[in-house]
C-alpha cells in the first residue's frame, strides 16, 4: 500500500523512462516475457529506414506515458535483432505485438490512427484487471488524494505520481487523480506529456469544471518556460524597483520554479505601485495563477487574501 510510505522515490522522468525502453535478443526474456507477467507490454518492431515507423513510435510513446505505468513499450530494431523478428514472423515494419502473461494477445502491422492504439491499450488494461482479483480495491481514495497533494506541496513529484497513478488503476474515472497526474507532469517540466494527457482526456474529464484550470496551468507553464534567467531578472528588479515589467517577468520565473508565494508577492507589489499598469495586467496574471493552482491550494488562499487587501485598502 502506498499511503504512508516514507521511502525515496525516483523523479517522474525516470518513471516514464522505465515504461519505454529498447530491447535486444539478450534481454528479451527479462524485459518482455517476464515483464509482461506484471503488466501488458507493447512490443514495437521497427527499423531506422522505415518511414511509417517514425510516425507510429511517437504515438505509441505518448499513449504509454499517459497511462502512468499501467502498460510498457518495448522497442525492437529488427535490423539489429533479426532472430526476434523471425521468431514473431515479422514480414513488414512497423509491427506491434501486445504481450501479457508471457503470451502474445494481439497484434497489428503498419501505421494505425491514434484511436486504434488507444482502443488496444484500453482493452489490454481491461484484460489485466480481469486477471488481478487481488488488486487493491480497498484503497481509501480521499486519504490517498490528500497524501498525494501533500507530496506535491513538498516537491516529492515521484511519490505524488505513484499515488495518483495507483488511484487511477483502481478508479479510472477519478477526476481529481487525473488532474493531479497532469499537475505532476507540469511541475516536473514534462509539458509534452501533460499536453498529451489533456488532449486525450476522456469526455467526463473535459466536461469537469476544473478542466479549464488545468489548461490554464499548462499554458502558464509553457509561457514561463521561455522567461529569462531568474538571477538576471532579480538583478534588474533590485537595480530598478520601478521597472514593473522586470518585476512581472520575475514573477513568471518564480511561477515556473514553483516559488508560488514569491510570485504572488511580486504581482501584489506591482498592483500596489500601479494598479492600472498595462491595463490591469498584474491582477489578471495573479488570477490566472490562482486558477492554475486550484481553489484549495495554500498559495491560492494567501493570494486571494492579499489581493483583496490591496484592492480594498
Amino acid at each position: 500500500m502506498l499511503i504512508g510510505m516514507k521511502t525515496a522515490h525516483a523523479p517522474v522522468t525516470q518513471n516514464s523512462a522505465a515504461d519505454i525502453y529498447d530491447v535486444t535478443t539478450a534481454d528479451f526474456e527479462t524485459s518482455v516475457l517476464k515483464a509482461s507477467m506484471d503488466r501488458p507490454v507493447l512490443v514495437d518492431f521497427w527499423a531506422p529506414w522505415c518511414g511509417p515507423c517514425k510516425q507510429l513510435v511517437p504515438m505509441l510513446e505518448n499513449t504509454v506515458k499517459a497511462q502512468g505505468g499501467k502498460i510498457a513499450l518495448a522497442k525492437i530494431n529488427v535490423d539489429q535483432n533479426p532472430e526476434l523478428a523471425q521468431a514473431f514472423r515479422v514480414q513488414s515494419v512497423p509491427m506491434v505485438v501486445a504481450m501479457y502473461m508471457g503470451q502474445p494477445v494481439s497484434a497489428f502491422a503498419g501505421a494505425r490512427p491514434q484511436s486504434d492504439i488507444d482502443q488496444l491499450v484500453q482493452q489490454l488494461i481491461a484484460l489485466q484487471k480481469q486477471n488481478m482479483p487481488d488488486a487493491p480495491e480497498a484503497m481509501d481514495i480521499p486519504s490517498a488524494l490528500k497524501q498525494a497533494q501533500a507530496f506535491m506541496d513538498q516537491g516529492e513529484l515521484g511519490a505524488a505520481q505513484e499515488i495518483f497513478a495507483h488511484i487511477l488503476m483502481q478508479d479510472d474515472l477519478n477526476v481529481a487523480a487525473y488532474f493531479g497526474l497532469v499537475r505532476v507532469m507540469i511541475a516536473a517540466g514534462d509539458l509534452d506529456q501533460a499536453q498529451n494527457m489533456i488532449d486525450t482526456a476522456p469526455d467526463h474529464i473535459k466536461k469537469d469544471s476544473g478542466f479549464s484550470s488545468i489548461n490554464t496551468a499548462l499554458d502558464l507553464a509553457c509561457h514561463a518556460a521561455n522567461v529569462g534567467d531568474l538571477a538576471e531578472l532579480e538583478k534588474k528588479v533590485s537595480s530598478n524597483p520601478d521597472d514593473l515589467q522586470s518585476r512581472f517577468d520575475l514573477a513568471e520565473a518564480c511561477f515556473a520554479k514553483g516559488e508560488k508565494d514569491r510570485a504572488v508577492d511580486l504581482l501584489i507589489d506591482i498592483i500596489r505601485k500601479d494598479r492600472s499598469w498595462e491595463e490591469d495586467k498584474a491582477r489578471a496574471q495573479l488570477l490566472k495563477y490562482l486558477e492554475a493552482w486550484g481553489f484549495g491550494d495554500p498559495a491560492s488562499v494567501t493570494g486571494r487574501r492579499k489581493l483583496s487587501s490591496v484592492l480594498f485598502s
